[in-house]
């Protein structure tokens, strides 16, 4: 595994991290506590050092999932969590105050129930799940992250943008205030390459890349009679005729790789997102074993060459299936 630093923080971190959202269960289903602990303790074997989790993944159950593995482990981990927002709005709707998403009150007792949930005494990352460009003059956020660096609480603080809208924290990234940006970037959405990651890199803001097989699709395994839970979070995410444009996009893109020795599309996908030097870790989720094999081996394989990266440039895909 190899591992890169996490902008201003300091902190190294191993490029392929871990996305604990499926692991929280409800809104992904198919997989038990049991298979993902094992998979999550396997990638920590593997020298996956960097957990991102979120208290709002099954109210707080694959928190607790996480505190339960760093209790049976030595490895140094570095954990980031998230403030859902309290109106539970995802995306953050413009119009609506931050005194309705974030009151300083209840970014600092959401924290404090993550702490216990996790069994730690610090975070090293928290951050808001969601932000709104109009609150940026706003004090509440500004406090809430400064007292909650100044009281030991978190050790770093920054945002997760909302979905395909990096320039929304451009601003907020000037002000000098966060540490991090968690931002979707794949190879159908290569729209943080234009302004967010020359930004941070200038700041030296770290970047935490996520959704690297656009909820699935990139791994090459859905077809247009991929069924899903009712209540899981992908049968919206591919409903209608979405899955049918998926196995369009996909095969093109297969297509057009044909011939290019670098692997298969799920390899392709992940390498894709830790190629570009302004990423500073990735974080697919993990629920299976061979999964968290694979993710992990991808850091030996190192950034894709040039003539695949010119194929990956044609398939950018300007979409919002999360609307």
């Amino acid at each position: 595994m190899k591992y890169r630093r996490l902008g201003r923080t300091g902190f190294e971190v191993s490029e392929i991290g871990y996305g604990a959202w499926g692991i929280g269960g409800r809104q992904w289903m198919g997989g038990t506590d049991g298979e993902s602990l094992l998979a999550l303790k396997r990638a920590i074997e593997l020298g996956v050092n960097f957990i991102d989790t979120a208290l709002a993944y099954n109210e707080g159950h694959s928190e607790r999932l996480v505190g339960s593995v760093l209790g049976e482990t030595r490895a140094p981990i570095r954990v980031a969590t998230k403030v859902p927002p309290k109106n539970r709005l995802w995306p953050a709707r413009r119009g609506i105050g931050i005194e309705d998403v974030f009151p300083y009150g209840y970014v600092i007792q959401s924290t404090e129930t993550s702490l216990r949930n996790l069994g730690l005494d610090a975070i090293d990352l928290q951050q808001f799940h969601v932000w709104n460009p109009e609150w940026i003059s706003r004090d509440e956020w500004r406090r809430a992250f400064e007292d909650l660096k100044r009281s030991g609480k978190a050790r770093a603080v920054g945002v997760s943008i909302n979905d395909h809208d990096p320039d929304s924290a451009l601003e907020l990234m000037r002000t000098g205030l966060i540490d991090t940006v968690q931002v979707i970037y794949n190879i159908f959405d290569q729209s943080p390459e234009h302004n967010l990651f020359p930004l941070a890199r200038q700041l030296d803001i770290g970047v935490i890349a996520r959704v690297p097989f656009d909820e699935g699709s990139l791994t090459g395994a859905i077809d247009e009679g991929t069924q899903f839970d009712p209540s899981e979070f992908r049968a919206m995410y591919f409903r209608g005729d979405r899955k049918k444009q998926v196995v369009e996009r996909v095969n093109a893109l297969k297509r057009d790789l044909e011939g290019v020795p670098a692997g298969p599309l799920p390899e392709i996908a992940l390498r894709f997102t830790i190629t570009h030097p302004g990423v500073s870790t990735v974080i697919p989720g993990t629920r299976r074993i061979r999964n968290a094999e694979a993710n992990a081996l991808v850091s030996e394989k190192g950034p894709l060459d040039a003539k695949t990266l010119e194929v990956l440039r044609r398939h950018t895909w300007q979409r919002n299936f999360y609307d």
